[in-house]
């Protein structure tokens, strides 16, 4: 199936290929497998610490009928993705601007029924030509969990795949499963650890992942790039529900500094 997904978003890219090759945006797909490690409250935050440093960010909300990036923005979008999708309104129209300096919201819809697209490459191009608009240097998608067809969809049009898992034993299955999949056809997978305690538990386990993946012959060319670990802390999920960003109300936290770091090994590997 990913297989034909990527074959089907290739073609489409192959068409706006002159117009993306003047883009300055770059795209960078945060994937999980596992629902439930913290993925939409880590991209917000690094979107957050992006634009401190002076870039501007999209945040595309792609949790396809369980959307909450609006939620941990505190913000009540007009209109959604799928406003675009069905046709009612432009692009430009559902870029809602949230309340810190360089951030863009593309909201997604909670309860939404995927069943209803109809092509499922209506999403590539919701991608493409928020691209296009060229206002924004990098666009993070925040998929649903899982690698249903739409979340493989997102994965085949990134150069840039980031999976944020846990130690969890299922969590580490799932993340295996993604690279096997992405192996086929991509190069490369950024692999970043939360609710882990230090940064060493995380390099480790994912030293482990690459030694599994080179017994099992996966394609040898696949790099697997470890890029930082953060911490467990009661704070985030708190200021989460209080509808705030971790690293906005805890600048100096240690792990808003492990946040950085983070960010800075995103910005070494990411085209």
């Amino acid at each position: 199936m990913f297989n034909t997904i990527s074959n089907q978003a290739s073609k489409l890219l192959n068409l706006t290929k002159s117009k993306n090759n003047d883009s300055k945006t770059r795209i960078v797909t945060i994937t999980s497998g596992k629902g439930g490690v913290g993925k939409s409250t880590f991209t917000a935050n690094i979107a957050y610490l992006l634009s401190r440093r002076g870039f501007k960010i999209a945040v595309i909300d792609a949790d396809i009928g369980l959307a909450n990036m609006q939620v941990l923005f505190d913000l009540k979008p007009r209109f959604t993705l799928f406003d675009y999708i069905e046709g009612r309104n432009t692009i430009n129209e559902i870029i809602t601007e949230t309340n810190y300096d360089n951030i863009s919201l593309i909201a997604g819809k909670s309860g939404y029924q995927y069943a209803n697209l109809k092509n499922s490459l209506v999403l590539t191009r919701v991608v493409n030509d928020l691209k296009n608009l060229n206002n924004y240097d990098i666009i993070l998608i925040d998929t649903g969990a899982g690698l249903n067809d739409y979340v493989q969809e997102f994965l085949s049009i990134s150069d840039n795949i980031l999976a944020l898992t846990t130690t969890d034993p299922s969590a580490l299955t799932d993340v295996y499963a993604l690279m096997k999949m992405l192996s086929i056809n991509k190069d490369k997978l950024l692999i970043c650890f939360n609710h882990t305690k230090n940064y060493k538990i995380g390099e480790t386990i994912a030293n482990s992942l690459v030694n599994l993946a080179k017994k099992n012959r996966l394609n040898k060319n696949f790099m697997v790039e470890y890029i930082g670990n953060v911490s467990s802390s009661s704070n985030i999920s708190t200021t989460s529900r209080l509808r705030k960003l971790f690293v906005h109300e805890f600048i100096n936290d240690d792990i808003t500094k492990q946040f950085h770091k983070v960010i800075d090994s995103l910005l070494k590997h990411i085209k």
